[in-house]
């Protein structure tokens, strides 16, 4: 068959490689070789999803746009099922029936079609990434009856780094290296991404420079690498590494996100929304630009594209928090408490010890009056390590609104605490809330010596330094009435939902704002 078929098949695959994909498939009508009826079936599905993107000329615009569908999904769904039931699709087909099943949202299906084409042809990684997109928590990655093959590590080690399993990720990265993929560029990239999710910044970039040094014309994953860069504010090196990107292939997906980082942090945020539209036209499935994008129509307040462009994220890729996460702070702006608590949940769930999505989870939760819920959020954010050192704060002023004094004093004194150990220059108005709120409650319980150096610390600040004379001026005026020793730095706690924790008196002298 497969000689039978050799001419019209070498014919096919010339006019596939030049995208005519209809004239491909006229060419292989009738013949009867599983390459050639692969080919014949995959030129049909790409066609299809040619017309698509050419009828949805630009990636984002009104609703109707997102429902463009690709026409050839459901003649390709019944001629490839009956096939299936035959037991007559080799493991590209299997593949190929996947990849529709998935396109016709029947996921359960489209799962046990790609197990399926996975232990027909163990090695074609496109089936193993494909699967890895379904695949929604790690009891589902366990239920799958995988074949035992040297690949399926890689495809444990990408799914545990996707799961934000990044501990156990690490471990399977380090096996491979160890059994003899100690050169591989893609597991040095792989552990990079994997420090990337946990926000070890320093780490991540160091690992990426290694890798540019190992392999300078290196594309993949420079995307990510550039986000990192941003995040660092690294402006000269972002720059260096979108021309350098430019030289080596200017019509690279990863190259558009590079330059389109580039110009959000110069604050041109159209020129970087068009270069991750450039993106998308290049791969409508780029999960990295839909979000990037998103997050630049929030800086350019247009956020009915923002919410099309992180939903089109969501569809690439279920697991994205950042595109939840931007779907929830998107309709904060809008003022939609509810939706924001729908998405920051969900964002949640992706990243369970991420203090940023906690911190929002809190936020609506106090806009929605559910305050219990608030605290319980802010402690938790505090607990898991508040990247933005802000929940104890927030945790704070709700005590203090809700009137709840000491806890709102103790929340006060490990936020001082927090600030100055972590040795950051952080914004001074906040420490002076804090100072001048413990200056009042220290007086209010007679505490004078405490009173008076916070007050002191109020005088180092600008906005407060008014009010932390004229505690002074009160705390002399009482003490020339009558002396009172010092007490303990805490009276006990009320009885309150939020788990607190006692400390020793803090020396604010020995902190320098």
């Amino acid at each position: 068959e497969d000689a039978q078929d050799l001419d019209a098949l070498t014919l096919a695959k010339s006019y596939f490689d030049l995208k005519e994909y209809d004239r491909a498939a006229y060419f292989l009508k009738g013949c009867c070789s599983q390459k050639a009826y692969f080919l014949y079936m995959y030129s049909r599905y790409l066609s299809g999803e040619k017309k698509k993107d050419d009828e949805t000329v630009d990636s984002l615009g009104p609703l109707e746009k997102g429902q463009v569908r690709n026409e050839a999904l459901r003649e390709l769904r019944v001629e490839l099922s009956k096939k299936h039931t035959a037991r007559e699709l080799d493991g590209f087909t299997l593949y190929l029936y996947g990849v529709v099943l998935r396109k016709l949202d029947l996921l359960k299906e489209a799962v046990e079609v790609f197990v399926e084409a996975i232990q027909a042809l163990p090695l074609h990684w496109g089936a193993w990434l494909e699967l890895s997109n379904l695949i929604t928590n790690i009891e589902m990655l366990k239920s799958l009856s995988l074949p035992d093959c040297w690949i399926k590590d890689f495809f444990m080690a990408h799914m545990y780094t996707e799961l934000q399993m990044i501990k156990e990720a690490l471990q399977k990265y380090q096996n491979l290296i160890e059994a003899g993929f100690s050169k591989s560029t893609y597991i040095i990239s792989q552990i990079a991404v994997a420090y990337h999710n946990i926000r070890d910044i320093d780490q991540a970039l160091a690992l990426f420079n290694e890798l540019r040094e190992r392999d300078p014309y290196r594309i993949d994953n420079m995307d990510t690498f550039s986000n990192l860069l941003y995040v660092k504010s690294m402006k000269p090196e972002l720059s260096y590494l979108a021309h350098n990107l430019v030289e080596i292939d200017k019509y690279r997906v990863e190259t558009c996100c590079v330059i389109g980082n580039y110009y959000s942090l110069r604050s041109q945020h159209e020129k970087a929304a068009l270069y991750f539209q450039r993106a998308l036209k290049l791969n409508p499935r780029c999960l990295g630009a839909w979000t990037l994008m998103g997050h630049e129509y929030m800086e350019m307040k247009n956020t009915s594209a923002a919410i099309q462009a992180y939903r089109h994220a969501i569809e690439v890729n279920k697991r994205d928090y950042r595109a939840w996460y931007g779907l929830g702070q998107t309709y904060e702006i809008l003022k939609m408490p509810f939706y924001c608590l729908y998405y920051y949940r969900k964002a949640h769930q992706l990243r369970p010890n991420d203090s940023r999505m906690l911190v929002a989870l809190g936020e609506s939760y106090e806009k929605l009056s559910q305050q219990v819920e608030a605290k319980k959020c802010y402690w938790r954010a505090y607990s898991v390590g508040d990247v933005e050192k802000m929940a104890l704060l927030k945790l704070a002023k709700l005590h203090e609104q809700l009137n709840e004094s000491d806890d709102a004093a103790q929340c006060y004194m490990l936020y001082i605490q927090d600030i100055f150990s972590c040795g950051e220059q952080l914004e001074h108005a906040e420490v002076s809330t804090a100072l001048r709120y413990l200056g009042q409650y220290y007086f209010k319980n007679k505490l004078y010596d405490e009173a008076s150096l916070c007050a002191q610390r109020c005088c180092d600040y600008n906005d407060a330094r008014a009010e932390g004379k004229a505690l002074l001026r009160q705390i002399s005026q009482v003490r020339d009435q009558v002396e009172t020793p010092s007490a303990d730095l805490f009276t006990p706690l009320s009885n309150n939902n939020t788990p607190v924790r006692r400390v020793s008196p803090l020396n604010l002298i020995s902190f320098t704002p």
